[in-house]
């Protein structure tokens, strides 16, 4: 996965922020000084603001790193154990060095154990407040998505479902078609058997984000046995797939819309038959590849577009749809996708 660049908008806490926790910090320590506005105060208060800023940058950039190994909301945890353990091994490099490099040597004695305890209390702080404010923004983000998902999801369904006839009439009309056709006549069998998948499939899928590959791909040779009846060989589907892969996610009904897409777009005759690939890559998409025969009139089509399948995918993950047309191939590329929440 491409890493985010990440940076933080924290300019103003730390011009505010610093100087204020190291007089603080000054205060605890000195406070006697302070009320008689010693120079010794002075010197302390100095030298308590530049370990603040040793400490609060150094734990700010281990902050920005850790984001861009951890950056889903869903890793937080790990983020948040990552970071601990980080900023402790820092505190204490930091305070081992002060210890040795300037109390050693100015007061020939050791205040390691005091030192890393004063510095973990700004540590701490800073940890604080900079998790809990991009604990809250991704909440919030993750909320923004959860509700713009769910509307495309209705515009879909709208687009897809709009003149769907109620799915009990639907099925038992099915029913009572499979009763009608003669037991000889497998072919319509067949075919009417793989129309009520795709049908209960359609039902079944449309209220989810993310579905398994595998039920994907059983959904879509249902989908390209009913349309090789109309074009047979001239239409040709191949998969190369491996069986680990199938137990990635992709949106419903996405393969059906690009091989749908292709049907609509190109011809598909004994001179030019439409071939189509299905297959994975080494950097975790699924690519669905049709070679180019575009047709002079394009047939109507009551199906969600490509932009609708960007903007699904753009909900789900930072990974792009990745779409290129040359050398006579159409290509689209779609990334594959852990288990999310429904």
């Amino acid at each position: 996965m491409k890493e985010k660049a990440y940076t933080l908008n924290d300019r103003k806490w730390r011009i505010i922020g610093i100087p204020l926790m190291g007089m603080a910090i000054a205060l605890m320590i000195n406070f006697d000084e302070f009320l008689k506005l010693s120079r010794h105060f002075f010197i302390s208060a100095l030298f308590s603001t530049l370990l603040t800023l040793t400490f609060w940058e150094g734990n700010r950039y281990i902050i920005i790193w850790m984001r861009r190994i951890f950056p889903e909301y869903g890793q937080t945890g790990r983020r948040v154990a990552a970071e601990a353990v980080l900023a402790v091994i820092y505190v204490l490099l930091v305070s081992l060095l002060l210890d040795e490099l300037y109390y050693k040597p100015v007061y020939h004695m050791s205040v390691l154990a005091i030192s890393f305890r004063i510095s973990i209390v700004p540590t701490v702080i800073v940890y604080l407040v900079y998790e809990a404010v991009y604990f809250f923004d991704a909440w919030k983000m993750n909320v923004r998505k959860t509700e713009a998902l769910m509307r495309e999801n209705v515009q879909s369904q709208l687009e897809v479902l709009k003149n769907q006839l109620d799915p009990h009439f639907l099925f038992n009309s099915m029913n009572t078609l499979a009763a009608l056709i003669d037991d000889e006549n497998t072919a319509a069998q067949d075919y009417l058997e793989k129309l009520s998948d795709v049908y209960r499939y359609v039902l079944v899928s449309r209220n989810k984000n993310t579905v398994v590959l595998s039920e994907e791909i059983a959904f879509v040779d249902a989908y390209v046995y009913l349309n090789k009846i109309r074009f047979r060989e001239n239409l040709q589907v191949e998969k190369r797939l491996s069986t680990s892969i199938l137990a990635q996610h992709v949106t419903p009904l996405s393969l059906q819309m690009l091989i749908e897409n292709a049907i609509k777009h190109n011809v598909a005759s004994r001179e030019n038959p439409l071939q189509i690939v299905i297959r994975e890559t080494n950097d975790g998409y699924l690519v669905v590849e049709n070679n180019i025969s575009e047709k002079t009139i394009l047939e109507k089509s009551t199906r969600v577009g490509l932009q609708n399948i960007i903007n699904r995918y753009s909900l789900l993950t930072d990974r792009e749809v990745k779409i290129t047309r040359k050398e006579g191939r159409f290509t689209v590329k779609i990334p594959l996708l852990g288990q999310l929440a429904e």
